[in-house]
């Protein structure tokens, strides 16, 4: 039997155009993650036709300001069923909810065998689970990385590699520039057909990193 999520009342705050809903058993949105859904917008911009994926969506305010700046369909994979409602409650109030299809769903089921994506964006739980209690007022699902932080990473990765569009982007959001080192020799080690691209750092505990699909023809 399905169990529907509990009802409580919601918060809202602003993320760039959107006004985006949530409740405290979801991670809040961060005003800097912004940069996320702008940078993933300008990579679409120019890659190839096709749909934007994100994974680790929480309440979906990072792919869905990427998905309105770009003009783009978006799949959105959460395993949390009350994150996943306000996805798609956030997806209806921005006036994008037919574009956007919410997964709610275990990472390993979310993507089928044939389906690719131009721009993939991913927020993935990244603190070493011996760094959780430092965020106390953050859901821990949404932030517990496993022992080295890279647990959710690497099923990312797996997917990205998986699922990315030859031509096409996939933007991580990583802890700081040394995960994002750990990240770059994980996918070069595992996923040689992603080329690392360009890394932004915003503080020692923020960055960005991209990940390119090398085109099949390459060397």
């Amino acid at each position: 039997m399905k169990v529907e999520p509990e009802t409580r009342e919601p918060r809202t705050c602003r993320f760039g155009p959107l006004v985006v809903a949530y409740d405290e058993r979801v991670i809040a949105p961060r005003p800097w993650t912004e940069a996320q859904s702008r940078w993933s917008a300008e990579i679409a911009a120019a890659a190839p036709p096709g749909p934007m994926l994100e994974l680790c969506a929480g309440a979906g305010q990072i792919g869905l300001l990427a998905a309105v700046l770009a003009d783009r369909d978006l799949v959105q994979v959460e395993a949390d069923p009350v994150a996943a409602r306000y996805a798609r409650e956030n997806a209806a109030r921005a006036g994008f909810d037919e574009r956007v299809a919410i997964r709610s769903c275990d990472l390993d089921d979310a993507v089928g065998p044939g389906e690719r994506f131009a721009v993939v964006i991913a927020d993935p739980p990244y603190l070493p689970s011996d760094h959780v209690a430092s965020w106390p007022t953050d859901p821990p699902g949404a932030i517990d990385g496993g022992a080295d932080g890279l647990r959710v990473v690497r099923s990312c990765l797996a997917i990205i590699d998986g699922h990315l569009m030859e031509q096409g982007t996939a933007i991580l959001q990583v802890w700081g520039e040394r995960q994002a080192r750990q990240v770059s020799e994980l996918a070069s080690s595992s996923h040689p057909g992603l080329v690392v691209g360009e890394l932004r750092v915003e503080d020692e505990d923020r960055a960005l990193l991209a990940l390119l699909r090398e085109p099949a023809n390459a060397g």
